[in-house]
């Protein structure tokens, strides 16, 4: 997944890619929501026990595609290094012809859904194999990871425990993408507008990554700057790690797709280290003992110009 325009990123250690597969729309019928889930999967061709990954989008705005197809350079990038990669379409997406009004339960976040959504994948991880045969008796549901970009992180939130009646215990690490941080970080329209984003950080007690830009400053949502990103690690028992990357906005180097017109940070060098660290933090916290991160982290102390990781245990 690497260009040309990739060099000092290439530092920080990832195993060689390995072709890919990926099967879409998989279907779970679900009860009670307003449309069946439809979901991605996308994963090594071969190999056993692989871990997993779900993936929860942000909002966006690409009219024409749904979420469930969105974000491929973390998807492609976690799946030729040994991940299953599970994206679910939240009710949320404002693309992909939804067709959902304001007169929805949930409307316009559809808040409650989307966390409802990984529990259903999580329950039916035999369905999906059904529906996708190339991964059947392939999945670990032992390892499973969360990782969420901007509302989708407050989603993620809630799995490791930012909403402790949430909290999903088959969940046993996570990322949090530009995510957002405290209520009282928010400004008054955000919190008057999203009363359901509120989160007890003191509960988030899974083993947690928190990545953001230190040009992430949106005033939309926050008096307090890019820093109100980075509160899921500082408020948190269970993040154990920060990552900032330098001169990055939103979309982290363009996490959302390749050569996406919306993007406000398109840059492959950051990319690349986000694609990276995110990875070893994952493959590491999901496999006891290996040394991804720790090298991860060594490569990146080594060229402060790439980002900063701090972590609150050795």
């Amino acid at each position: 997944m690497d260009n040309n325009y990739v060099r000092l990123a290439r530092r920080i250690p990832v195993p060689d890619a390995v072709p890919t597969v990926s099967v879409n729309p998989v279907t779970l019928p679900a009860p009670g929501r307003a449309l069946p889930l439809e979901l991605r999967v996308t994963a090594p061709l071969h190999g056993d026990a692989l871990p997993i990954v779900l993936l929860s989008h942000g909002g966006g705005s690409s009219h024409y595609l749904k979420s469930k197809d969105g974000y491929a350079p973390l998807t492609d990038f976690y799946a030729s290094h040994g991940f299953a990669v599970l994206q679910p379409t939240h009710l949320s997406s404002p693309n992909g012809g939804l067709g959902l009004d304001e007169t929805a339960p949930g409307h316009p976040l559809f808040w409650r859904s989307r966390i409802d959504d990984f529990v259903l994948i999580l329950d039916h991880l035999a369905a999906i194999e059904a529906q996708a045969p190339v991964i059947a008796g392939r999945l670990d549901p032992a390892r499973v990871a969360a990782v969420g970009h901007s509302a989708g992180g407050n989603t993620v939130s809630a799995l490791l425990g930012g909403r402790a009646d949430l909290r999903d215990p088959r969940v046993k690490a996570g990322v949090l993408l530009a995510s957002t941080g405290s209520a009282e970080g928010m400004t008054e329209a955000m919190r008057t507008r999203y009363p359901e984003l509120e989160t007890d950080f003191s509960h988030l007690t899974t083993r947690t990554l928190v990545v953001h830009g230190d040009e992430d400053g949106n005033p939309v949502a926050t008096t307090r700057g890019a820093a109100w990103h980075a509160e899921p690690y500082h408020l948190s028992p269970g993040a154990d790690a920060l990552l900032v990357l330098p001169g990055a906005k939103h979309y982290l180097g363009g996490i959302m797709g390749y050569s996406l017109a919306e993007t406000d940070d398109e840059d492959p060098e950051r990319l690349a280290v986000t694609q990276r660290m995110t990875w070893a933090y994952l493959w590491s916290a999901l496999h006891d003992g290996d040394p991804a991160w720790q090298r991860a982290i060594e490569a990146i102390d080594a060229d402060p110009s790439l980002g900063r990781v701090q972590t609150k245990h050795p």
